[in-house]
């Protein structure tokens, strides 16, 4: 199943208009809206109090955090928070989670510091809280390198089956979304380029594949930075470059990375959020994306 969505980072300054285009998302029948999780930022709000604004004023549009600072939210509390923003919403969130990155950021507001093997246990212990945490009925005990919880009551469940769907980089990062993740939240190309998706993808495939997993179950999320433009101009997927064209051949793109990179929801990260680029978005790129993989 496509599904589309849009990512829009939540800066201080720009919240009213964030929340209209929001309710734009919500009216223009997109599926998804991305939040980024950078507590430490001074220009951010707290993504989760956003994403609650959010949910409470649309109808039909999921949210997720793009991704959640795992290492600044502890994992039971974290499973608490997806649980009550999905039950208030009425299942419509759902949990990008990410181990961790800027280290440095991360400890200044008292977070730890890990290194790259140390934050990939973390996100295992981590996961296994979350989801036990989301089972009534049960007391979650898990005693872990990073993360303990020593008998507390799970619950409530969340309104639907929740989908955490991990932010991995490398391969060993790659492995753990393959064997326990519900999905997987590509990095924008600045963190992971182009030319590492596909193979990123194989790795996925073959970890769900060890774990005796469906890979086909996994979502695989593409996120996009760019501009739609009026006129076309060339674009090559390589590195970190930008797209920047029009909507038909944005619409070219995203069919070639489903049907050769193995893509199926597509992100857009606009460098202008407005409402012209939203627009051009969801009524001119996604059907026509749509209609060439009809």
């Amino acid at each position: 199943m496509l599904r589309f969505g849009i990512q829009l980072a939540p800066t201080a300054a720009q919240v009213s208009s964030i929340r209209e285009l929001a309710r734009m998302a919500d009216h223009e029948g997109l599926d998804l809206l991305g939040v980024q999780d950078h507590p430490y930022a001074a220009d951010h709000v707290d993504a989760f109090a956003l994403m609650a604004t959010v949910l409470a004023e649309t109808e039909r549009l999921r949210v997720f955090p793009d991704v959640a600072n795992l290492p600044l939210r502890g994992p039971a509390m974290l499973g608490k928070a997806a649980a009550g923003l999905d039950l208030l919403s009425g299942g419509r969130f759902e949990l990008g989670l990410g181990s961790g990155g800027f280290w440095p950021a991360i400890a200044s507001m008292g977070g730890p510091s890990r290194t790259s093997a140390e934050a990939l246990q973390a996100m295992e212990e981590g996961i296994e809280i979350i989801r036990a945490m989301w089972r009534p009925g049960e007391r979650v005990r898990v005693e872990g390198e990073h993360y303990t919880v020593k008998g507390v009551h799970a619950g409530p469940a969340p309104a639907h089956r929740v989908g955490i769907w991990v932010g991995s980089v490398g391969p060993r990062a790659h492995a753990v979304t393959g064997r326990l993740a519900d999905g997987w939240a590509a990095p924008i190309p600045h963190y992971l380029p182009y030319e590492k998706w596909r193979p990123s993808q194989d790795v996925i495939d073959k970890a769900a594949r060890d774990a005796g997993r469906d890979p086909a179950s996994i979502t695989r999320m593409a996120q996009l930075v760019g501009d739609i433009t009026e006129t076309p101009a060339p674009v090559r997927l390589e590195g970190e470059n930008p797209i920047r064209t029009s909507a038909r051949e944005w619409a070219k793109i995203l069919a070639g990375l489903a049907t050769e990179t193995g893509f199926d929801t597509f992100v857009y990260w606009p460098e202008n959020p407005d409402a012209t680029q939203l627009l051009r978005w969801a009524r001119e790129v996604v059907p026509a994306t749509r209609a060439l993989l009809a």
